[in-house]
């Protein structure tokens, strides 16, 4: 794709900064981190503002509800919001993120007239329901059964690290249709509504002390065979359509944060007295780790368009998105690493010391520690790149 911004995409970004710079100052203050009512409301007020503005689903095709935006002004949207640290879709980012563009590419007729309005309105909430307590990075392994009894399924089983499972009014759930099939060959996508009786949510506590995630446990659910999104046991093949646009685009806000961390890291450094005389930023080392980060954000922000580029033109971006999610999540722990050894001891504590801005770091750092698992292991994405890009053989299965 071309690099260069016309003259129709400056204007677009142009506008674009003056929108975010009159309404982001009348926002209220965000919520708490644990009051999740009030969060989803929040979330909801500003994707509903997206909408009248006309920018809901930028990445949406226009001929359902989306912008139609191109591959570059996508990315400018995502860029200018980032850099004006506005809201983020937060607890429906599984809807507008990963179900919503599936439903795009897979869903009936019906299943996009009842959920795509809703989603890009900020109305319709979604969680994910793929992961198990048993079955860890190998997807394929779910236990979680369905049992088709006339035009419903019969589900029954556990799901874990649920997201906003708690706010959410839908489920994009995998399930076991066939058990005597091959582990890959006998899941379906289901779409379950999260008020269906037998439907329980467990929040789960993180290092970080917040409390996004959920335990999903389903006792004898019943969802409507209407609510299949694809073929019975086509399952899987339809669960990578939603984890390329999950590893492909789930993380650009995080690149531009990136960036930003960096530059603050460098601010600290050039301000804190180092042991040797001077301040940390005189270390050459540490000037040429800063850059080499910074270079290879500017790599991962060109890979960033060559997916959504993809994208765009109807190729889903399977082993483009494994490439980002790898090298960024990679990449990032390496700057919280950084950071630690730039704060000192104040990289100890999650709250501000005085004189000290290091809180969010600490906790970013924190937090970062599972974008190697989340959504993918390192592992699996490693897996992926060599048997479907490169044609290696499978590794060996042991016993």
């Amino acid at each position: 794709m071309d690099l260069r911004y016309s003259p129709s995409e400056l204007q677009f970004r142009e506008q674009l900064r003056l929108w975010l710079s009159e309404r982001l100052p009348a926002l209220p203050d965000q919520p708490g981190h644990d009051d999740w009512r009030a969060r989803r409301q929040y979330d909801s007020d500003w994707q509903r503002q997206l909408c009248d503005a006309g920018y809901a689903g930028v990445d949406w095709p226009s001929e359902h509800g989306g912008l139609g935006a191109s591959p570059t002004e996508q990315l400018i949207f995502l860029e200018e919001s980032a850099r004006a640290r506005a809201p983020y879709v937060g607890t429906n980012f599984v809807g507008l993120l990963h179900a919503g563009p599936t439903l795009i590419v897979e869903g009936t007729n019906a299943q996009r007239a009842a959920h795509l309005p809703r989603i890009l309105r900020g109305d319709e909430v979604w969680c994910q329901g793929f992961s198990e307590p048993d079955s860890g990075s190998d997807l394929a392994s779910l236990r979680t059964t369905a049992v088709r009894d006339g035009e419903h399924y019969v589900v029954n089983g556990r799901k874990i690290w649920t997201s906003m499972a708690q706010v959410a009014d839908y489920c994009e759930l995998l399930v076991r249709t066939d058990p005597a099939a091959p582990k890959h060959r006998g899941i379906t996508w289901l779409i379950l509504p999260m008020n269906t009786p037998g439907v329980h949510v467990r929040p789960l506590r993180t290092a970080t002390g917040s409390n996004e995630f959920s335990e999903l446990v389903l006792d004898d659910v019943r969802i409507p065979v209407s609510s299949r999104v694809g073929e019975e046991n086509d399952g899987w093949r339809v669960a990578m359509v939603t984890l390329s646009f999950e590893r492909g685009t789930a993380f650009i806000s995080d690149v531009v944060e990136s960036r930003n961390i960096l530059e603050e890291l460098a601010h600290i450094a050039r301000v804190t007295p180092s042991p040797d005389g001077g301040t940390l930023w005189d270390g050459a080392a540490l000037r040429h780790e800063v850059g080499m980060h910074l270079a290879e954000q500017q790599g991962l922000w060109a890979l960033i368009r060559q997916n959504v580029s993809d994208a765009a033109n109807g190729t889903v971006p399977v082993q483009g998105a494994s490439v980002f999610k790898l090298r960024f999540t990679e990449n990032r722990q390496r700057i919280g690493d950084l950071a630690s050894r730039v704060l000192g001891r104040a990289s100890l504590a999650m709250t501000d010391l005085p004189g000290r801005s290091n809180g969010h770091l600490v906790e970013d750092r924190i937090k970062t520690l599972s974008f190697t698992i989340a959504a993918g292991t390192s592992q699996i994405q490693k897996n992926i790149l060599a048997e479907r890009g490169l044609g290696l053989p499978r590794e060996p299965q042991w016993t």
